[in-house]
């Protein structure tokens, strides 16, 4: 299965950066980065070991993707599991893993994404939208300490 894995640190705490990743307010700021509106009443976020979220970017060019995924595991302030698609018909989802450790600084996030069906190029593109979306979260989580 195809899959990719992303370590970043934060001047921050674990907590602040669980709660960007759990908070609506923060997740609409830095999911699609700066050039992408999350507008809040598309955004639903039910942190629970079952609970369902949703969230629908709208582009640039006037065009949207709509998102949606279940909470498969969640252990605030360290852990969170959850599953991602931007094809709510298809029971294909990716699975997020992300652990989240004090370290001197701050906090280290390594978040990894199961993707099925992605090849290498899907993975790649992946990997730079993730980075994109984190340079923003760094700032999401500075501002909240």
């Amino acid at each position: 299965m195809a899959a990719l894995t992303i370590t970043r640190s934060f001047a921050a705490t674990p907590q602040a950066v669980f709660d960007a990743w759990t908070n609506p307010e923060k997740f609409a700021v830095w999911f699609g980065t700066d050039g992408v509106d999350v507008p809040a009443e598309t955004l639903s976020l039910d942190v629970r070991p079952g609970g369902s979220w949703s969230a629908v970017m709208q582009l640039p060019d006037d065009t949207s993707i709509s998102w949606v995924g279940e909470y498969v595991e969640v252990e605030a302030p360290s852990h969170l599991v959850m599953t991602i698609t931007d094809n709510p018909s298809d029971d294909a989802r990716g699975v997020i893993t992300v652990d989240l450790a004090e370290v001197v600084g701050g906090t280290e996030m390594i978040m990894s994404q199961q993707s099925p069906g992605f090849d290498e190029g899907q993975l790649e593109q992946t990997v730079i939208g993730y980075n994109a979306f984190f340079d923003v979260l760094q700032s999401v989580v500075t501002e909240s300490e």
